[in-house]
């Protein structure tokens, strides 16, 4: 195994100097990093040296920002929820409407870029892992636009959970590969794809589809996300407001691709002083005091998953732990590197919350304001109310609801929601 350098990332810099960059071996602070088989490096060297040019290629960044706006319809809205804000104790609530980009998700945001970075460097087959189905499905639909083949590694049990989505992905063309390993969820279908793609390294490029694994993917994954936070500034901007103006920016973190995307302009762009508090929301489960559920920061220890170092549920030995949630997005029993460093740094709070907690925000947000939320976002979502207790009801809090809810009808309703 390996944590040597692969070579660093596109993007600004945070001008202050005060947040820091992943170094040039991809670590932010004690956290990321490249554990992985030697025969790996050389790829991920490459995916580092091509992600670097592209990023600094006028021409990509081009045909990318007009593909998001063209196919994916950015900038997604961001929206006032009045009723959503009277319900929560709350005077403001702004939902960014990430469920309103194409396919449904945020995820689309990332599967365009590197389908653009696969094509550019010369791979004409990529493979994916999905829990929830969003990212499959945004794979699946980048490479039809493409004209790429596609694979995606999915449990059987998250097949189970999101048939809809396993649907879509096949008929956009990919392949969906089961993955019955372990609990037959989304840390087993990383692992397969991880795998395959060290057999087959040489003409398949991995979309990875959060902000974990080996360096350079986080940097990767963060990148392509922060067009949601960057949009948010603008939009609020736009409004007549300022940061100033905002108390508190919420997410769901499972990897933690949408809450990074969400965050990572506040903290580049945004003085210190200025800065509304970050708030992430990972799954609690049944409860952090049961053996069911993913809250790897509140209560994990670091070790190395999946080609990083990072927070992570395990047992005494080192090995990870089955993780739970009622959320296939959520189920994960770690978290990406630079979430680990932003809650050392106490630059973001994170906070779990229950299955029980997230179904209830699910149905505020349905029967308040005609929206249907992914669970994940359900997680971000079920924050409100502590928000209001915490900050008082003149707050205003904006959220990202990172994907619609669609794929989680039968979930909610075997768990008994709306059955009357």
């Amino acid at each position: 195994m390996s944590a040597g350098p692969t070579g660093g990332g596109g993007g600004r810099r945070e001008p202050s100097g005060a947040y820091p960059y992943p170094d040039e071996r991809g670590f932010y602070g004690a956290y990321g990093g490249a554990f992985v088989p030697e025969t790996v490096m050389p790829a991920l060297a490459a995916l580092a040296s091509g992600f670097r040019e592209a990023w600094a290629d006028p021409a990509f960044r081009g045909e990318l920002d007009a593909l998001l706006r063209d196919y994916v319809g950015r900038p997604t809205p961001l929206y006032m929820a009045r009723r959503l804000a009277a319900e929560t104790g709350l005077a403001h609530v702004l939902l960014k409407r990430e469920d309103l980009a194409h396919t449904g998700a945020h995820k689309v945001n990332n599967t365009l870029g590197q389908c653009l970075l696969a094509h550019r460097m010369g791979k004409r087959r990529v493979i994916a892992e999905t829990g929830a189905g969003q990212h499959g499905v945004a794979t699946a639909t980048t490479a039809a636009l493409l004209g790429l083949e596609c694979s995606v590694f999915m449990g059987v049990e998250d097949i189970r959970r999101q048939a809809l989505n396993v649907y879509k992905m096949r008929l956009l063309g990919a392949e969906v590969v089961p993955v019955s390993d372990g609990a037959g969820t989304l840390a087993n279908a990383v692992t397969a794809a991880l795998r395959h793609w060290v057999e087959r390294v040489e003409d398949t490029f991995y979309v990875l589809g959060s902000a974990l694994g080996p360096h350079p993917y986080p940097l990767i994954v963060r990148e392509l996300q922060s067009v949601i936070g960057e949009e948010i500034l603008q939009q609020l901007a736009e409004r007549g407001m300022t940061v100033r103006d905002v108390d508190a920016v919420a997410a769901c973190v499972g990897g933690g691709s949408n809450a990074i995307g969400t965050f990572h302009p506040f903290l580049r762009e945004v003085p210190v002083g200025e800065r509304p508090l970050l708030v992430g929301a990972e799954a609690g489960g049944e409860g952090v005091d049961t053996p069911r559920h993913g809250a790897s920061m509140t209560r994990g220890e670091p070790g190395v998953l999946h080609g990083h170092y990072s927070y992570l549920l395990q047992d005494e030995a080192g090995n990870p732990l089955e993780a739970h949630s009622i959320s296939a997005g959520l189920d994960y029993p770690g978290v990406g590197p630079e979430h680990a460093y932003l809650r050392d740094a106490g630059l973001v709070r994170y906070e779990p919350v229950t299955d029980a907690e997230a179904l209830e925000a699910f149905a505020l947000l349905c029967r308040t304001e005609g929206i249907i939320p992914a669970v994940e976002s359900s997680h971000a979502l079920a924050l409100l109310p502590r928000l209001a207790e915490e900050l008082g009801p003149r707050a205003t809090v904006v959220v990202t609801v990172s994907g619609r809810g669609d794929k989680d009808i039968d979930v909610v309703r075997e768990a008994g929601l709306g059955a009357d």
